[in-house]
């Protein structure tokens, strides 16, 4: 087993993947840039060190730093978390050169399941179901013309080095066809300096479901059920929950078989999660393969009692998978949503500065996996997601129940949430029922939360007046303490001026 991990991330993750190294009994390292000197994950972490300037280019996306450090401190494995650096075969194979572990899939595999096109034609060959379309990169406006016409409109034009939603272009009809190919192009161009697109039909109101798998370097595979990852904005999931209410037993066993069969045939090893559309018929098409642990991992852990990241960690130890599918059981319901920094009454503009108060709710079936605390900056460099509130239930009722529960207890003040936004969400009857699609909260909920009125707002800010006193208090005591939220060490200020 490995002695001391450097997490090559920051925030939330840093922190679960600190929280699994204390139970595992290895020394963690954290990084932090300029920005996140006082930091959550810095403060917990067994070593902190001084990795650069606040901008990610210059700190966490600087291989050579990273690498370099990690070998001055004798850290002989790396976790990327998610993001930053997590699915850069580069980064991955130059870890690798340096005889330092990498905990996750080989560089290989990465870089066959980070270009679509070839992640489709190989998934074709081994009978994975993909959305029809092409599965080579269309280089003139007359193939896309040409396949659009063999396909049928509408169609969807989509970066084949993407994700995220950056350089794609939906197309109802062929008057649109040369804009949208100009425009997808040069998105993903800007993106991913990569301009080359490909064609898919376009799935009317699919849902987004996507299976876990993970598989050791013996070749031994398990896929641990589904989640359904529907609700979305501009293609970024908000709430997260295992399993999908829209998936009975004969289709789970179809589309995790089918995930598994993704990932044999890449490869893989370490956790991983395929990614399928899936229409009002229940047809499932492959879209894509994410090779890193995904932010919405704990809605699989409380529904199947396995730790994904300390199974990672010991798949890259050299130990085998310590589960089979004949162990597991789907146990309840569990649901995640993400609090982010940002105003949805703003059209979801970041919000960023100091976090005033921080108190997180508790009680049974609650969990939340956070990156902040009271004193905590929110900066502009980064991801603004702040925490997850995870909750479980014998039943689906329970956890979203739960969920009402856990948020209502949820306070942060000095930055504005998006916490409104599931108070929505949560009492939908499209939720509830799990009619929702892909398109729900865009085209459906917030048209209607648009039109609201700040009744909700109110409500939150007579709560917040409510504690008060009880902030007032918090903070004239943090004020007292000497390194707040450092256990009395200081260890990165000598660290960061050696």
């Amino acid at each position: 087993m490995f002695k001391k991990i450097l997490i090559a991330n920051r925030g939330e993750i840093a922190v679960r993947i600190i929280a699994a190294c204390k139970e595992l009994g290895i020394k963690s390292a954290a990084v932090y840039s300029e920005i996140d000197f006082n930091s959550m994950h810095a403060a917990l972490s067994d070593e902190a060190y001084f990795i650069g300037p606040p901008a990610a280019s210059q700190s966490y996306l600087n291989i050579d730093k990273i690498i370099s450090l990690a070998k001055k401190i004798g850290a002989d494995a790396i976790h990327p978390g998610y993001g930053f650096l997590s699915e850069n075969p580069v980064f991955i194979s130059e870890v690798e050169k340096s005889g330092i572990t990498f905990i996750g899939p080989s560089a290989k595999s990465v870089e066959m399941m980070g270009n679509k096109t070839a992640a489709r034609t190989l998934m074709n060959k081994h009978n994975v179901p993909i959305v029809p379309g092409t599965t080579q990169t269309i280089k003139t406006i007359d193939e896309v013309k040409e396949e659009a016409g063999k396909i049928g409109y509408p169609v969807m034009l989509k970066a084949a080095a993407g994700g995220g939603g950056k350089g794609m272009r939906l197309v109802n009809n062929p008057d649109d066809l040369q804009s949208a190919f100009d425009r997808a192009k040069n998105e993903a161009l800007k993106a991913f300096g990569n301009p080359d697109i490909y064609l898919e039909k376009f799935i009317e109101n699919p849902k987004h479901i996507e299976v876990q798998i993970i598989g050791d370097k013996f070749g031994n595979y398990a896929h641990i059920f589904e989640r359904e990852c529907s609700i979305q904005r501009r293609h970024q999931k908000v709430v997260e929950e295992s399993p999908s209410v829209f998936v009975d037993e004969n289709l789970r066993k179809e589309i995790t078989q089918a995930a598994v069969k993704a990932a044999k045939a890449c490869g893989y090893y370490n956790a991983g999660t395929v990614e399928f559309l899936m229409d009002k018929n229940k047809n499932f098409y492959f879209l894509e393969m994410n090779t890193r642990l995904q932010v919405e991992h704990p809605v699989t852990e409380l529904v199947s009692g396995i730790d994904l990241v300390k199974e990672q960690i010991k798949i890259a130890a050299g130990e085998k998978l310590s589960f089979s599918n004949k162990d597991l059981t789907l146990n309840g319901h569990a649901i995640e949503c993400r609090i982010y920094a940002e105003d949805i009454h703003n059209n979801f503009a970041p919000s960023t500065g100091k976090i005033e108060y921080h108190s997180v709710p508790s009680g049974p079936g609650i969990r939340i996996d956070r990156g902040i605390e009271t004193n905590s900056v929110v900066p502009v460099y980064y991801d603004p997601l702040l925490a997850k509130v995870i909750t479980w239930g014998k039943t689906r009722y329970e956890a979203i129940n739960r969920m009402k529960r856990a948020l209502a207890q949820y306070q942060i003040l000095g930055v504005t949430t998006n916490t409104e936004l599931f108070t929505y969400i949560l009492n939908s009857n499209d939720f509830l029922n799990g009619t929702f699609d892909i398109n729900f909260l865009e085209n459906v909920l917030l048209s209607e939360i648009n039109g609201l009125s700040s009744t909700e707002i109110s409500k939150q800010t007579e709560e917040a007046a409510v504690i008060l006193s009880a902030l007032l208090k918090q903070v004239e005591m943090e004020k007292l303490k000497t390194g707040v939220g450092y256990n009395g060490k200081n260890k990165w200020v000598e660290q960061k001026y050696e």
